[in-house]
């Protein structure tokens, strides 16, 4: 029983430990495969990578149940995840410059994009490393004991993969007839390394975002005390700072909308809209992080007989993301769809007008949002933008699988999306109707949040996930007859706490 045990913690401290050789042995390979082109050492960097990811999913499980209470393997672990990533990313950022201009002369523009994606990427990650170990050891400082999050574990579990997935595309090679033995293994392999580029930029957004959100993390639990030391109480300092946070996040908003229309010259438009709901949680996180962080509220020496205003940098910045988001992306998206109909149905259409209009309505309908003077607190005057985009966008969903799948539907839907453009820029601008704050009403009501997230996860893979999105924002269309009875003061929580 004791050889047994002995053997076992021998294997765990193999399995912790010696995850950076397999990853350099796929440096090596890398370098073998860029010098000679050799399709085995393509395949064995391929495989002690597999295997590397592999290790890193079961070492920390070995090393709870064979070395308990060891702070010496959660640190290792953390060193060699840190190790592995400082080799393996920066690898894949080469090799994909190399199959760019080596494999692949007569690259398209989207290749290109592709690489430098890439090479952002890769560097998201190695400075979310490096923050995450100085925060920690910031906070170890100061006299309080980091925290491990399972969170933290999931961004390291998700990047092993995409790394590998990344390797084999970055340094694939076209199949030789004389591959012998390794044919099999190869085959195999090199599946992954002919991934459409679009299924790519799928995983590499989601590790992205994992990564940001590892951050924010790590500013929320370690921000006070960064601060603390930072400011020494210059409270108009620490506001500057914070404010870095939600404009950010608006940022992000607008980098997503323009994603989704990248993605729609690519033809895909259910992942289009995809990226559009996530502009929408970005628009919906940055002002929910800028009243928990206390922006909105007046500094302690303002004048408070001077009169206010709503027009404010933030405000300015939160107004040109959903323009690009929420305007321009979906009139842009709209005459990328319909412009590729043809001119048996496109010609038929005043198409360019139609997306002009829809943008001319979201923007005055922002416009009236900023300059509003007697808001309703929990409320929107008319159809917000967000909800409006994702409402018309959703039958182009039907739309394209029309013209995919060869249906004859294809006239009906784009006259119906064309119907669904312009009655929406009428609701916009609909200002005596009241919507509710759905945001705040996911912050206010948990399951609410969760009960959407599974309706979208249980169609997003099936032919009905449009007409699923279309009926949940036909009846958010439809809410102002039942919305308007709830009280103001309940609408504008964003939690189940009273405030005082």
């Amino acid at each position: 029983m004791e050889k047994t045990n002995r053997i076992s913690k021998r294997l765990t401290i193999v399995l912790v430990y010696f995850r950076p050789v397999f990853v350099f042995i796929g440096l090596i390979c890398a370098i073998g495969v860029m010098l000679q082109k050799s399709h085995l050492l393509y395949t064995i960097g391929v495989l002690f990578l597999l295997l590397s990811m592999t290790f890193d999913l079961v070492d920390g499980w070995l090393a709870a149940r064979f070395i308990p209470n060891s702070k010496m393997a959660v640190l290792a672990d953390r060193i060699m995840d840190k190790i592995v990533f400082s080799i393996i990313f920066p690898v894949v950022a080469v090799g994909e410059m190399w199959r760019l201009f080596m494999t692949s002369p007569d690259y398209t523009r989207q290749e290109l994009f592709h690489v430098i994606f890439v090479l952002i990427l890769c560097v998201v990650v190695l400075v979310r490393d490096n923050f995450a170990h100085f925060m920690r050891g910031f906070a170890v400082r100061a006299g309080h004991e980091p925290e491990f999050t399972e969170f933290a574990r999931l961004r390291t579990m998700f990047a092993a993969p995409v790394a590998a997935v990344l390797y084999a595309h970055a340094f694939y090679i076209p199949a030789d007839p004389a591959l012998g033995i390794y044919a099999g293994i190869y085959g195999m392999i090199s599946k992954v390394g002919t991934f459409p580029l679009v299924v790519l930029f799928f995983v590499e957004i989601l590790l992205f975002v994992f990564c940001m959100g590892s951050i924010a993390m790590y500013c929320k639990r370690y921000g006070t005390l960064c601060l603390d030391e930072l400011c020494l109480g210059d409270i108009k300092l620490r506001r500057r700072i914070l404010s870095i946070f939600p404009n950010a996040l608006t940022m992000m908003n607008a980098m997503m909308g323009l994603l989704a229309v990248f993605f729609v010259y690519q033809g895909r438009v259910k992942e289009a809209y995809l990226i559009l709901i996530g502009a929408a949680f970005f628009d919906k996180l940055d002002g929910t992080l800028a009243r928990r962080l206390g922006l909105n509220e007046p500094l302690p020496d303002d004048d408070v007989n001077k009169p206010k205003t709503n027009i404010t940098l933030g405000g300015i910045l939160d107004d040109i993301a959903d323009g690009v988001s929420f305007c321009i992306a979906p009139a842009w998206i709209f005459y990328i769809v319909m412009s590729g109909l043809g001119d048996s149905i496109g010609a038929k259409l005043p198409v360019l007008w139609i997306s002009l209009l829809y943008l001319a309505a979201g923007i005055t309908r922002l416009i009236y949002f900023t300059i509003d003077k007697t808001p309703v607190p929990g409320f929107f005057k008319g159809l917000p933008t967000p909800a409006a985009a994702l409402f018309v966008t959703a039958p182009l969903i039907l739309l394209n699988q029309s013209i995919d799948g060869g249906f004859g539907t294809v006239r009906f839907w784009a006259i119906f999306s064309a119907g669904v453009y312009l009655y929406t820029s009428i609701m916009m601008n609909m200002y005596p109707l009241k919507y509710l704050h759905i945001g705040r009403l996911m912050s206010r009501e948990p399951w609410f949040a969760r009960a959407m997230l599974l309706v979208i996860i249980l169609t997003v893979f099936t032919p009905y996930f449009g007409v699923t999105a279309f009926l949940l924002l036909f009846l958010y269309l439809l809410s102002p007859m039942f919305t308007w009875r709830i009280d103001t003061e309940i609408a504008a929580k964003e939690s189940k706490e009273i405030k005082a």
